[in-house]
């Protein structure tokens, strides 16, 4: 398999984009010869934990549900839960041993997320222009950017412009603490692999407001800026 230092183009390789729309090989496959947004905090601030994967959270699984739910149902209602009040009952702990599972949602978490995704699809300009003819769900690509090779997977690449389902716990600081969860490289990144604008659509999870963000020439910049600090991190150490 080429290796991520090799910074071998496989854009041209339509089997490479294939691979990729697996969850199994962007993550732990094929997908690991590319850099990608997720790589950019760990670089930029722990840059020895670079490369070891990592363990399943709340956070990571209610991100995952709630994209899944809006953009990928079927796997969605694949998801395990269990229906307790806490991960210290016991039963909790024996589902978890009994399905090989690390981690498992509660189902009032899911009943909770459900209640988001309701609230977004009912309204009417976030639900037509998500689910306008002709988006596209979960698209990878691949390409290089500033000499290196990254990957990225778009929630929803439309005609015009790219959209990005986020949660937040404060809509009225979303476009401040944006900055602080990397999500103006991964604007910048995205903007560079597909060629479109990227816009936010958020929610908060407190209030179920909803929020419509489009990214400054700032907030871009910015990105840019990150993406090149943490690659001249990668050529340092690794």
């Amino acid at each position: 398999m080429k290796t991520l230092l090799e910074t071998i183009d496989l854009k041209g390789e339509p089997n490479v984009l294939a691979l990729l729309n697996d969850d199994n090989e962007y993550y732990s496959g094929v997908g690991k010869n590319y850099l990608s947004n997720s790589d950019i905090g760990t670089l930029l601030t722990n840059p020895k934990d670079f490369g070891k994967s990592r363990e399943d959270s709340k956070a990571f699984m209610d991100g995952r549900f709630f994209h899944q739910l809006l953009l990928e149902p079927e796997k969605a209602e694949a998801t395990p839960f269990v229906d307790v009040s806490t991960r210290n009952t016991k039963e909790y702990k024996n589902f978890c041993e009994t399905n090989n599972l690390p981690f498992c949602m509660l189902k009032k978490e899911q009943d909770e997320i459900r209640e988001l995704v309701s609230l977004m699809k009912s309204n009417i300009t976030f639900y037509d222009e998500i689910y306008r003819e002709g988006n596209q769900f979960e698209v990878p690509d691949v390409g290089e950017i500033q000499g290196m090779m990254w990957k990225g997977k778009a929630d929803i690449v439309g005609k015009d412009f790219l959209i990005d389902l986020k949660t937040t716990s404060d809509i009225h600081k979303f476009k401040y603490s944006a900055k602080s969860y990397n999500y103006d490289s991964q604007c910048y990144i995205y903007q560079q692999l597909f060629g479109k604008p990227l816009v936010f659509y958020a929610i908060d999870k407190t209030t179920g407001v909803l929020g419509i963000f489009k990214p400054s020439p700032e907030f871009i910049e910015s990105g840019e800026r990150k993406v090149a600090r943490a690659i001249e991190v990668f050529s340092k150490y690794f």
